[in-house]
């Protein structure tokens, strides 16, 4: 298709935006979406890997977890849900959009 679009007059750039990126767009979010989440879970990973003068974002948690459950830790979990809540939305939206226009 995209060969078809550069004969019928397209320019690379065109017929990328027009062709390829529909239908690469579901596995774009939903690749992102996945990362998001796993990132998030790999804590063991994280906390082996990261130096000394690093402190990721599940290092934090985890550490403000050890000692007791405050209100920042409820307020970054509900943030959280919040965003993966609002991506899944967004990109089941945008595939729904797709489907409907038939691409």
């Amino acid at each position: 298709m995209e060969e078809a679009a550069r004969d019928l007059g397209a320019s690379e750039l065109r017929a990328l935006w027009d062709v390829l990126l529909p239908h690469v767009r579901p596995a774009l979010i939903s690749g992102g979406l996945l990362a998001f989440t796993l990132s998030l879970d790999d804590f063991v990973i994280t906390f082996f890997t990261s130096g000394p003068n690093t402190v990721t974002f599940p290092v934090k948690i985890y550490s403000m977890v050890r000692f007791s459950v405050t209100p920042e830790v409820n307020a970054a979990s509900t943030v959280l849900m919040l965003i993966t809540i609002a991506l899944t939305a967004i990109g089941m939206k945008l595939q729904g959009r797709d489907l409907a226009q038939g691409h």
